[in-house]
């Protein structure tokens, strides 16, 4: 008995694990969110920062022009008495002037001079810069009041009949400037966190439903999964659909695949059944030709179990999408080989040498090979390929092998592509070599027929195979 924690897997639980198993890089909606958070916060506050100092300068700016026309009044109404003191000829109209620390004060400094301040100012003395001329108002904040911000406007006057630079100030607390500055920004920030959180909500929503298609995708490939479904049906948007039409195609390639394999599984099977059934047979009889008969039928057995790989090996190679080889390098290849064999056969290759097929370059050796072999073999002793006899074709690469042999009848050709299907049972040959230069050949979109040959008047095989990128 096994215990527990020693229990074999199931591949139901093999492949639940794999799935759980498989490297996330995050949630594509938390990315989209937490990126749509960022450039939302960012642009709130860069436009926050910019319109709080806009608010604040508009509201400074209008504090310090009511100053300024409290201070060009005082310019205004200010003359030189007879001892040359200065004074007003008539009454500043703010009421606050007169009210003892009331927050609005005035001040007139003069070299040589007491200083004249609003009654407002009480026993206190506004502290000027009076080291330099003010042709026009100068404002700055101070905070020689303690507790109590001033912003103050000065401006340096000469007055008629007065040779001495009087100064002249204005000072006013703070404040309600700067209570009004806090009620600007409480509501800006208020509003601006509203709308922040009002974007975010949007972008959280646009997210969700902008993502929906994938999740339909996703339970649509569950469905398939579960063998609910065999293909994504539903309609879906735009930018989906290429990506849905992906996945049909792989999913109708790998089906393909499989029926591919089943039928390849079902044909290997139906040619061994024959030659095991004869062997068996012979076995029980106890046969005097058992090893004759065993022999003769290995041979077949043998024959087809070759085929059946090679169409095997090719599906392979196949499946890699980027088979890609230069004809001109495997005939030539291939005439050297069969040069060795068949040396009094002369070898005439012509054409685009530097054309390329969409092939892997073994399957390519292995079609040649066979095509060429054959030529020199049944031919009459002369074998001319041509590399890309129909250059004009765009998408396909024709090859022709030509002998000058005695041909075959045109109802004979077709025959040749059965498996062990041979005219001339002289020679040595398994018969199977056209079968598998067709079924390799239409494996990757090409074709294969039998012609005559003009020049040589023997047979003319004509192979055709899709290019590769740019070749």
């Amino acid at each position: 008995m096994i215990a527990p924690e020693e229990a074999v897997p199931t591949p139901a639980a093999a492949a639940d694990g794999q799935r759980a198993i498989a490297r996330q890089t995050g949630s594509l909606s938390r990315r989209m969110l937490l990126i749509a958070v960022a450039w939302i916060s960012v642009l709130l506050l860069g436009g926050g920062l910019a319109l709080d100092r806009t608010m604040a300068g508009l509201a400074t700016s209008n504090f310090d022009n009511q100053l300024g026309y409290m201070l060009t009044a005082m310019v205004g109404s200010a003359e030189i008495g007879p001892d040359g003191e200065v004074f007003f000829n008539r009454a500043l109209g703010d009421q606050r002037f007169l009210e003892p620390s009331s927050g609005l004060y005035w001040q007139i400094s003069g070299k040589g001079h007491e200083d004249f301040p609003s009654r407002s100012l009480w026993d206190r003395t506004l502290k000027l810069k009076g080291d330099h001329f003010d042709g026009s108002p100068h404002v700055y904040d101070s905070s020689q009041f303690g507790g109590e911000r001033l912003r103050i406007i000065e401006r340096t006057v000469i007055l008629p009949g007065s040779p001495i630079s009087w100064q002249f100030a204005v000072a006013a607390s703070r404040s309600d400037l700067d209570a009004q500055i806090q009620r600007i920004r409480a509501i800006l920030i208020w509003s601006f966190v509203v709308l922040g959180l009002g974007l975010i909500t949007m972008a959280a929503l646009q997210t969700y439903y902008g993502l929906g298609p994938l999740r339909r995708v996703r339970r649509a490939i569950a469905d398939m999964r579960e063998g609910q479904a065999r293909r994504v049906d539903e309609p879906l948007p735009l930018e989906v659909q290429p990506l849905v039409e992906e996945i049909n195609g792989l999913l109708e390639h790998s089906e393909r695949q499989a029926e591919e394999a089943r039928t390849h599984a079902g044909n290997l099977a139906h040619a061994l059944k024959t030659p095991l059934t004869v062997v068996m047979n012979a076995a029980t009889a106890k046969a005097d030709d058992l090893a004759d008969t065993v022999i003769r039928e290995a041979a077949v057995m043998r024959r087809q179990v070759d085929h059946h790989l090679a169409r095997a090996r090719a599906v392979g190679r196949r499946a890699t999408g980027l088979s890609r080889a230069s004809v001109g390098e495997s005939a030539e290849a291939v005439e050297r080989a069969v040069t060795r064999l068949y040396p009094a056969v002369r070898f005439d290759l012509d054409g685009n040498r530097e054309a390329s097929v969409a092939i892997e370059r073994q399957d390519l050796d292995e079609i040649l090979g066979n095509l060429i072999e054959n030529a020199a073999k049944y031919g009459g002793g002369s074998v001319f390929v041509t590399i890309d006899a129909v250059p004009d074709d765009p998408k396909h690469c024709e090859i022709w092998i030509e002998d000058d042999g005695m041909g075959i009848p045109d109802a004979a050709r077709g025959q040749l592509f059965a498996r062990g299907a041979r005219l001339d049972t002289g020679k040595p040959g398994t018969g199977l070599g056209l079968a598998i230069v067709r079924d390799v050949a239409e494996l990757y979109g090409g074709s294969i027929t039998l012609g005559e040959s003009e020049d040589l008047g023997g047979l003319m095989a004509v192979l055709r195979l899709p290019r590769s990128a740019g070749k």
